[in-house]
């Protein structure tokens, strides 16, 4: 048995607002106040016969239909201060991926984390001009801890002295921000390199060395 009592807004000004009051049973509902009906409304045989009596009742009625403004209207600016206002910048990844066999050899991923609310805007630019071809998205991802990630794929063939960037735009931002595509290496993966040519050349001399001495002997 389960009974789920909920408030819905659909604008902070509290306008289209509701008060839904269900009954489960087995996880089927099988009645629910709505307080739009203004009434009990059965969905099972069991429920058309509680909604029936429920529905006559002057007292029940009056209770669940004063819910609205009692609950619903009275606890909405507490919601919308805790939680609805609040927003989170996103933190923004622009990576190089391999793409999929097609028409380009490249492709970026320019990937925003943990934001919210949920509504974003990723863009790709190519020397300032908007690029709308060869782009794929996901939609907004819930991580399912009330932030959101969204990742956005741009296939393209690269010519020189051109300018790739990411531009994603939020709520939580004061601008859009833009994400500039640096085609050099990360500096960890320059480091990798320096490290493993370093220990090449080490070795190749240590090899030498060790070939002179046999000579020698």
């Amino acid at each position: 048995e389960q009974r789920v009592s909920e408030c819905r807004y659909s604008s902070k000004d509290l306008q289209g607002a509701e008060f839904i009051d269900s009954y489960y049973f087995n996880q089927v509902e099988h009645i629910r106040f709505n307080s739009t009906v203004g009434k009990y409304v059965g969905y099972t045989e069991h429920g058309v016969y509680n909604a029936e009596a429920w529905n006559s009742d002057a007292g029940i009625l009056a209770q669940e239909r004063g819910e609205l403004e009692r609950y619903c209207k009275q606890h909405a600016p507490i919601a919308y201060s805790a939680i609805l206002d609040k927003t989170v910048e996103p933190h923004v990844r622009l990576s190089s991926v391999a793409p999929p066999i097609g028409r380009h050899p490249a492709m970026l991923m320019c990937s925003a984390y943990d934001f919210y609310p949920k509504p974003i805007r990723v863009t790709w630019l190519r020397d300032g001009g908007e690029v709308k071809s060869d782009v794929t998205s996901t939609e907004e991802l819930a991580n399912g801890d009330w932030y959101y990630q969204i990742h956005s794929h741009l296939e393209y063939t690269p010519r020189s002295g051109e300018k790739i960037s990411c531009m994603v735009e939020h709520i939580s931002l004061t601008e859009p921000m833009v994400y500039h595509w640096d085609p050099s290496l990360p500096e960890a993966e320059r480091n990798k390199i320096a490290i493993g040519a370093s220990g090449l050349v080490l070795g190749a001399i240590l090899a030498l060395a060790g070939l002179i001495y046999y000579k020698k002997k």
